[in-house]
């Protein structure tokens, strides 16, 4: 039994090793088309950007520019101010421990809605363009969390967390510390060891935003004398 097993075995080997060798030889083909797709796709998404950043300088009438800063479209120089925020000295990535009630962390880690009240803050408090490790954002931004990870606009981030604000950057440092946000902040400092910074500069660069969604409104100019009022209160439902 054994001999007839080891023949049997020494018959099958060639066999399996080119059956193995053409798994090889296939992974490694898929490989090159996914990534050969991979820069296709960023290629496209970057020329797509390209073509939203000039419709909205093109399209803005007389305040494009501006139309065009608000959008994150443009780059973005002037003063402003610097924050850093960090996890706690000596915590590790992965660590665990879920979100108490009270809004806090008890593993010393930044999380998502911290950077989101930062952000919040900064906004509220006079800042015109906001960036997070270099990426901008705009009135659409998400930041998430997946896992440990914080994700801006499905970008992950890895701690420390520097956000850029361009503004008039005294006013805008002090309104923000005063806050109820750099209060919220100032708390996780005091209480948990999370670390941050905050310094005003004479100029901060802002990159445009990577890719952007372009939405358009038009007025509706239908008559409210033709009766349309009366079937959307019957129907529930709204006119186009």
């Amino acid at each position: 039994v054994v001999t007839v097993g080891a023949a049997n075995a020494r018959i099958a080997a060639p066999v399996v090793a080119k059956e193995r060798e053409e798994l090889i030889n296939r992974i490694d083909a898929e490989t090159s088309d996914a990534d050969a797709l991979e820069r296709s796709v960023d290629k496209l998404r970057d020329d797509v950007g390209d073509r939203q950043r000039k419709a909205l300088k093109t399209q803005g009438g007389n305040q494009g520019d501006l139309v065009a800063l608000l959008a994150g479209a443009t780059e973005v120089e002037g003063p402003g101010v610097k924050l850093v925020v960090d996890d706690a000295k000596g915590t590790e990535q992965g660590g665990d421990g879920p979100r108490e009630d009270s809004g806090f962390n008890d593993t010393g880690r930044v999380r998502d809605r911290d950077m989101q009240r930062v952000v919040n803050g900064l906004w509220e408090s006079g800042a015109e363009a906001v960036a997070i490790n270099g990426q901008r954002l705009t009135a659409l931004s998400a930041i998430r969390a997946a896992g440990d990870a914080i994700l801006v606009d499905n970008r992950p981030l890895v701690p420390p967390y520097t956000v850029l604000a361009v503004g008039d950057g005294k006013k805008l440092s002090t309104a923000f510390q005063d806050s109820a946000d750099g209060q919220y902040l100032h708390a996780l400092q005091e209480n948990f060891g999370i670390r941050s910074s905050i310094s005003t500069e004479s100029t901060v660069r802002l990159p445009a935003a990577p890719s952007l969604i372009v939405r358009t409104a038009e007025p509706n100019t239908a008559d409210a004398g033709t009766g349309s009022g009366q079937d959307t209160a019957d129907t529930g439902k709204g006119t186009s």
